[in-house]
This record gives structure tokens, C-alpha cells and sequence, in this order.
């Protein structure tokens, strides 16, 4: 299966064209621009993405590793693996759900479309290409009959309340709209649905080490 898609986004004066496509070999530098533009110092740079890490994506599952490009420059790109997830068990880590994403646990018999990750250049979020991204994997989780798309959410903004507010009347608030996580929020508006909250998810001082598990499932399973 291969993953093609133009589309017109609005950049606030006009419409313009922008590709959705798989990535490839040759698009490794623009990726890793995007990361190093998306977090930039003092985020480590040990955590942007290698080439081994993208040539682990297109090798063992092109179909989850997506690019958004517009005038022919990488402008996002998000990635995901397939899992078997046991929603009775949901506890994890980001680590052990992508492989540290080198998404090398890539099982092709799972249930489960998982996020590793996805990334817009700053420049360009105000095109919605984020959205665009996450519907597009929709569209893959429908193609491959899987049950749902998940993943952890980062609650960068939890920290500013974590005196007040427990996680749970946190997460609470952020879902009934009364708080604005600029992750979770954004998830939300995607169609994902909130699923458990899950201690020591990733290493992020702003979420105190939290995750919010959110899907979105399969219309058609």
C-alpha cells in the first residue's frame, strides 16, 4: 500500500497546495530539520530522529511513516508501528511501545496503529497540517482493518496546575474544555478519545512524567 494525498490548507492569507505522502531515503535531511526546528536547544539532541531510526520506519512499515511536504520542502511528518495492545493492560512506556523509536517490536499481525511520533515545523502549524497528518493515518488504520489508532499525549501544561490539580482532575478539565493543554487539546480536536492515564510514560518535566493514552477507533470494526 502506498500513501499519496494533495490537499489545499489555508496559511491565514491563502489557500495552498500541500503532498501527503510516505516518506523515503532521500527525505532523511528534511526530517531531521524538522525535528531540530520543532526543538530546538535545550531540548537534547540525542532525541531528534537518526537515520537508522528513519530507515527502521521505511523498511519495517512504510505504510506509518508519513511526511506532509509543501513547494517541495518537508514541512511535518509523523510515524507509527503496529502493536497488539491488551486494552485490559495499558501501562507502558513510550520506550517500550515504539522500540525507542527504532519500532524494531513492529509486529504486522497487531490490532493497534501506535504513534511515535509527529512533528510540524513551527513556521507551518498554523496550516493545520497536524490534523491533516493524523487523518491521514485514519485512513491507514481503516485500510489495514486495524481496531484503532493510539498513543501517548504529552500534558505540557499540567505543570502549572500540579499544586492544585491531581493528573486525573487535570486530564478531567482539559477533556470538558474549562483548561487548554496546547497536546492534549490538539488530540482532542483529531477525534482522539481518552483512554487511561499512565505514571512514567517518558521522561518530561512539564507533564511530571505523565502520559494520557488516547485513541480513535476503527468506525468500521
Amino acid at each position: 500500500m502506498t500513501y499519496h494525498k494533495q490537499i489545499y490548507v489555508w496559511n491565514g492569507n491563502t489557500n495552498q497546495k500541500a503532498t501527503i505522502r510516505q516518506y523515503n531515503e532521500t527525505d532523511f535531511e528534511g526530517l531531521i530539520d524538522v525535528q531540530q526546528e520543532a526543538f530546538p536547544p535545550p531540548f537534547p539532541s540525542d532525541l531528534w530522529w537518526n537515520k537508522d531510526q528513519l530507515q527502521n520506519h521505511i523498511s519495517l512499515f512504510p505504510e506509518g511513516a508519513l511526511c506532509v511536504e509543501i513547494d517541495g520542502k518537508i514541512v511535518g511528518s509523523m510515524t507509527g508501528l503496529i502493536v497488539d495492545f491488551d486494552p485490559n493492560h495499558p501501562d507502558h512506556t513510550w520506550e517500550e511501545a515504539t522500540g525507542n523509536g527504532y519500532i524494531e517490536n513492529h509486529n504486522p499481525n497487531g490490532n493497534t496503529l501506535y504513534v511515535v511520533d509527529i512533528c510540524v515545523r513551527p513556521s507551518y502549524r498554523k496550516y493545520g497540517l497536524g490534523k491533516w497528518l493524523m487523518h491521514a493515518m485514519y485512513e491507514t488504520v481503516v485500510e489495514l482493518k486495524l481496531e484503532r489508532l493510539l498513543g501517548g499525549g504529552r500534558l505540557p501544561h499540567f505543570h502549572k496546575y500540579a499544586n492544585d490539580l491531581s493528573i486525573e482532575n487535570y486530564v478531567e478539565k482539559v477533556v470538558k474544555g474549562e483548561l487548554f493543554d496546547p497536546v492534549i487539546s490538539f488530540l482532542l480536536r483529531c477525534g482522539r478519545m481518552p483512554v487511561h492515564i499512565v505514571k512514567n510514560y517518558l521522561e518530561d518535566e512539564e507533564s511530571h512524567n505523565y502520559g494520557l493514552l488516547m485513541e480513535w477507533k476503527n468506525p468500521f470494526k
